[in-house]
């Protein structure tokens, strides 16, 4: 996610192989909770119209979610944003769309590309009619997963604000949890020479201050944005006093 509204630096070169493999769960119960909850989701998103059996597009996601070259953006994230879009849902238009949009937002995800958001948004508009999914709401999805590079909603957007309020929401973690969350960034941009990250990283965390809002939902506002803002100028002073940056 290389917008200037990520919190994650650039990428590097699309030749960079992939990293170590890394625990992306919480193991087969947080697994079966997370088939059961696509399950519902899809089901609740077709509408009553019939469709072929969840499971084996379940068992994709989480493949893709847990691919070894990830160690921010994995299952754990995928629950975080379910979970927020769960706080959040009463803000949203179409609550089962921003779900579904939930799950695809990084299912394809390489670390030392820049298209994974068009490619999870192209691979929602193949699978969804495929499960079963109306037109109309597969083509919210793929708009939202694409809104995702920019966390930027337009006015209005009362899905788009709560995807993206959900996403971001690990910036307003307690310090451990932030501490833990930047780490995994840093572990996932490994190729990335130390002083090349923390120039890119510091430079992402000051276009994020420089934003008038990180969150648009009145929730996210009253509940994570100052907490959020504490922990990105928190983490730019020691990124620039560790180093250039």
């Amino acid at each position: 996610m290389t917008d200037h509204h990520s919190p994650h630096p650039p990428h590097g070169s699309d030749s960079s192989d992939s990293s170590d493999s890394s625990d992306g769960s919480n193991g087969s119960d947080t697994e079966a909770g997370l088939r059961d909850r696509w399950h519902d989701t899809l089901v609740a998103a077709r509408a009553g119209a019939d469709g072929p059996d969840p499971q084996p597009y379940a068992e994709n996601l989480l493949a893709r979610w847990a691919e070894p070259q990830r160690r921010y953006h994995t299952t754990a994230h995928l629950i975080a944003v379910l979970d927020g879009v769960d706080v959040l849902a009463g803000y949203a238009d179409d609550v089962h769309a921003v779900r579904l949009a939930a799950w695809f937002h990084d299912a394809v995800y390489r670390p030392d590309r820049s298209e994974n958001e068009e490619r999870s948004a192209a691979l929602a508009e193949r699978a969804l009619p495929e499960a079963g999914v109306p037109d109309a709401v597969t083509a919210e999805v793929a708009r939202l997963v694409r809104l995702t590079v920019t966390h930027d909603p337009a006015d209005g957007d009362r899905n788009g604000e709560v995807l993206c309020d959900a996403d971001l929401a690990v910036l307003a973690g307690g310090p451990q949890e932030y501490g833990t969350y930047a780490a995994r960034v840093r572990e996932e941009y490994g190729f990335v020479p130390d002083e090349a990250f923390r120039a890119g990283r510091a430079a992402v965390l000051r276009q994020l201050l420089g934003l008038p809002r990180l969150f648009r939902t009145p929730h996210g506002a009253a509940e994570w944005e100052a907490r959020a803002r504490h922990n990105l100028a928190t983490e730019l002073e020691l990124l620039t006093s560790s180093g250039t940056a």
